[in-house]
C-alpha cells in the first residue's frame, strides 16, 4: 500500500532509465518514447549537453529567489524574446502557471482602461491547466465537474470559428483579450486555420484586444518552428510555453509584447520557484541544443514524413477519421473511442496516449530519427488495424 493520492489512472510500468528516443523499464524491457512525456521531453532521456548543464549548475547553484538578479533568466529572457519577437518575459514553473499569469495580465490590462469587469473570450475543447481560473478557461465541462463554482470572466466560443468571435465583439463591451492554444492538443490536435488567426489578430487589434496564445504544448520547436503562431505570420500579445522548454525541468514562461508590455508592475505577480538558476540553465541548454542539432528542421520534415506514413498505411481503411497535425505534433482520429490502444501499445513497448476518446496523439521528443519515425508507423498502424477489425 502506498500513500500517494488517487489522481491518476497510472499504467502498470515503471521507468528508470532512459536513453534518446528509449525508455527502459524496472524489468530491463525497452520502450520507443513517441509521447516525450506529454510533449516535455524534448531532447529524450540523458541528453549528453543537457545532462552536462544541469550537473555543472546543480554543482554551482540552484535557487536564491526572485528578489536578486538570476542572470540565467535574464539570458533566456533575452533568448525566448529574441526567438519570439516579444519584448519582456515572466518566469514560472508550469504551464497552468504561465496561463494563470496570462489571465491577470489580461484582466489588469482591462482594469487600466477603465473595464470593471473584463472578460477572456476562449476556445471550446481549450486545455490551459487545471489552476481554477485555468480550468475555468478551459473547454472542456469533464476536468471542470466538481469544482464549482468556477471563476467567471470568460466568454466561450466554438474553435476555428472566426465569425463567432466578431459576434462577441459586436454584443459584448467588457472583452479585454482572447486566449486560445494555435494547436489545441488535449482538445484532439485540432489546428487552427491560418485566416482565421490573422482574424483574429485583426479583430484584436481593431477591438484593443490583446491576443494570447498558449503554446505550452505546440511552442518551443514541436511544429518545426520555434512557435506555432509563427506558421501563420500572426504575432500575438502575450505567448505562454512550458512542457518542452527545459526538457523536464519544470519551468513556465509569460511572453509580453506591444500593448501587454510594461503591464506587470512590482508585486503584481510573482513566483518563488520560477525561473530559477537550474531551470532556466536547462532552458537555454535546450534552445542551444535545437539550435546546434538543427532540430526544428527535423521536426518538420520527420512530422510530414510520419503523418504520410500512416495516411500510406491506413488508406481505404474504415474507421480512419483524420490524421492531421504540425510537426512532430500528430493526431489520428478514429470513429471510436480507442483507449485501450494506449495499454496494447505498451504491452508491444511503444508509449503514446489518447486524447478526447477518438484521438491518438503521438507527441515524439525532437531527437527522433528516421529508423524511429518508421518503427512509430510500421508498429502503430499494425495495432489500429487490429483494433478496428475487431
Amino acid at each position: 500500500m502506498h500513500h500517494l493520492m488517487n489522481t491518476y489512472a497510472r499504467l502498470p510500468v515503471a521507468f528508470v532509465r532512459g536513453e534518446g528516443v528509449w525508455l527502459y523499464d524496472d524489468q530491463g524491457k525497452r520502450y520507443l518514447d513517441a509521447l516525450a512525456g506529454i510533449a516535455v521531453s524534448t531532447l529524450g532521456h540523458a541528453h549528453p549537453a543537457l545532462t552536462r548543464a544541469i550537473a555543472a549548475q546543480a554543482a554551482t547553484l540552484i535557487h536564491t529567489s526572485n528578489l536578486y538578479r538570476i542572470p540565467a533568466q535574464e539570458a533566456l529572457a533575452d533568448r525566448l524574446c529574441g526567438l519570439a519577437g516579444m519584448q519582456e518575459a515572466f518566469f514560472c514553473n508550469s504551464g497552468a502557471e504561465a496561463n494563470e499569469a496570462a489571465i491577470k495580465l489580461a484582466r489588469l490590462y482591462g482594469h487600466q482602461k477603465g473595464v470593471e469587469n473584463p472578460s477572456i473570450v476562449v476556445m471550446e475543447r481549450a486545455f490551459h491547466g487545471r489552476t481554477l481560473a485555468t480550468l475555468s478557461a478551459t473547454g472542456n465541462r469533464k476536468v471542470q465537474a466538481g469544482f464549482e463554482p468556477l471563476v467567471g470572466g470568460f466568454v466561450r466560443v466554438p474553435f476555428d470559428d472566426l465569425a463567432a468571435v466578431e459576434q462577441v465583439a459586436a454584443n459584448n463591451r467588457d472583452v479585454v483579450a482572447v486566449l486560445l492554444e494555435a494547436i489545441q492538443g488535449e482538445g484532439g490536435v485540432n489546428v487552427a486555420h491560418r485566416d482565421y488567426l490573422e482574424g483574429l489578430r485583426r479583430v484584436c487589434s481593431e477591438r484593443g484586444w490583446l491576443l494570447m496564445f498558449d503554446e505550452v504544448q505546440c511552442g518551443t520547436g514541436r511544429t518545426g518552428r520555434w512557435f506555432a503562431f509563427q506558421h501563420s505570420g500572426v504575432v500575438p500579445d502575450v505567448l505562454t510555453l512550458a512542457k518542452g522548454l527545459a526538457s523536464g525541468v519544470p519551468i513556465g514562461a509569460c511572453l509580453a509584447a506591444g500593448a501587454a508590455a510594461g503591464v506587470f508592475k512590482p508585486g503584481n505577480h510573482g513566483s518563488t520557484f520560477g525561473g530559477n538558476p537550474l531551470a532556466c540553465t536547462a532552458a537555454l541548454a535546450t534552445v542551444d541544443a535545437i539550435e546546434s542539432e538543427g532540430l526544428l528542421d527535423r521536426a518538420a520534415r520527420l512530422g510530414e514524413a510520419i503523418r504520410e506514413g500512416f495516411r500510406t498505411a491506413l488508406a481505404g481503411l474504415g474507421g480512419v477519421v483524420d490524421i492531421r497535425g504540425d510537426g512532430l505534433m500528430v493526431g489520428i482520429e478514429l470513429d471510436r473511442d480507442c483507449t485501450e490502444l494506449v495499454a496494447r501499445a505498451l504491452a508491444r513497448g511503444l508509449l503514446i496516449n489518447v486524447t478526447a476518446h477518438r484521438v491518438i496523439r503521438l507527441l515524439p521528443p525532437l531527437v527522433f530519427e528516421d529508423e524511429h519515425a518508421r518503427a512509430l508507423v510500421d508498429g502503430l498502424s499494425g495495432l489500429i488495424r487490429e483494433f478496428l477489425a475487431v
